[in-house]
């Protein structure tokens, strides 16, 4: 049964905030004609031209909100997880907005509600396959890495605090002379394997896209996250040395981070957080 959707109440504030301006914004412009001591060569901006203008900044408004997006699901072993049901619910699950600071404890995994996770935990299997499913999918350029990090005991009650975390996996953009292609552009599901060479036990699952659009200016790239509750079995040998903290581990001026996709073209892009585990 899918969890009853509840108001988020900071996103209604922010949206009719935004709103309000806009609605401000014509009712300046519809109630200041221009001077009648002005040339008759100079008319009045049409009210259809009004009406249209105001329109198109409310569609860019929604189309803002639209093209923003969450990592719900998780999948394995024939299992087809619904919404929410082995990820925890993240601040973002109805406003779809990204973490922009990467020394917030947003970082770790963008929880609504930290330390009360209502998430079952997904049976995996070391060597086999774990699929997210993004809704709706990822619209913005950049890159995809996906972490995980190994529970003391539960990994209902892990927290994700400290170096705990090693990455498993990570695209790469292809250099082209327009700019970079990235693998994962428009995918609505994504799909890795879960490395045989980690021990058996119960894990946190960090599903991390990058979005670089707006990254030319410090704290401009947007942070999509998630976290997923796994049990891994038949794995073998140790956890990972030089692991990784989240927040800790990035930081705003990070080449990764910190850059323009678009001008001058870039000819070479790696992503923050090293390199993937190799068994």
């Amino acid at each position: 049964m899918k969890r009853p959707r509840m108001l988020d109440v900071k996103q209604i504030r922010a949206d009719s905030v935004a709103l309000g301006f806009l609605v401000s914004a014509l009712r300046r412009l519809a109630a200041h004609p221009f001077s009648k001591e002005r040339s008759t060569a100079q008319t009045r901006i049409p009210p259809t031209q009004i009406t249209m203008k105001f329109l198109s900044s409310l569609l860019l408004l929604g189309s803002a909100a639209q093209a923003h997006y969450t990592i719900p699901r998780a999948s394995a072993n024939g299992v087809s997880g619904s919404d929410w049901q082995f990820t925890r619910i993240t601040s973002n699950y109805q406003s779809n907005g990204p973490v922009t600071d990467v020394t917030s404890s947003a970082m770790t995994c963008y929880e609504r509600n930290p330390g009360q996770s209502t998430a079952s935990t997904l049976a995996v299997t070391a060597g086999g396959t774990i699929t997210f499913g993004i809704a709706p999918n990822i619209y913005h350029p950049g890159p995809l890495n996906i972490y995980m990090a190994k529970a003391p005991s539960s990994a209902a009650t892990f927290d994700g605090k400290g170096a705990v975390w090693f990455k498993v996996y990570q695209d790469q953009p292809k250099v082209v002379s327009s700019g970079l292609e990235w693998p994962n552009n428009g995918v609505s599901s994504v799909t890795m394997t879960i490395p045989r060479c980690i021990p058996s036990g119960e894990y946190l699952v960090r599903f991390e896209h990058i979005g670089l659009h707006s990254a030319g200016s410090v704290n401009g790239a947007q942070l999509y996250i998630s976290c997923t509750q796994v049990k891994v079995s038949g794995g073998s040998g140790s956890t990972p040395g030089n692991l990784l903290s989240f927040p800790g581990s990035y930081s705003p001026n990070d080449p990764g981070l910190l850059v323009n996709i678009y001008y001058p073209v870039p000819t070479n892009y790696k992503a923050p957080g090293g390199n993937p585990l190799v068994c």
